[in-house]
């Protein structure tokens, strides 16, 4: 009877230990998806704020404004 709970504990353990694999590899995922995503679309919005104004002074420069 002892041997069958320990043995069942110990295939416990492994499952317990291959999930906590399997989280952290879907955390890390999901933490580079993020920071990815981040650096798509927040540079962009970054950078525009310093190019529209010099495309409009250009625009404006052009039209003699």
């Amino acid at each position: 009877m002892e041997q069958d709970i320990l043995k069942k504990i110990e295939e416990q353990d492994k499952k317990l230990e291959d999930i906590y694999r399997s989280v952290e590899k879907t955390r890390k995922y999901f933490l580079w998806t993020l920071i990815i995503t981040l650096v798509f679309m927040v540079l962009p919005l970054i950078g525009l704020i310093y190019a529209i104004p010099k495309m409009l002074d250009a625009y404006s420069g052009l039209l003699g404004f």
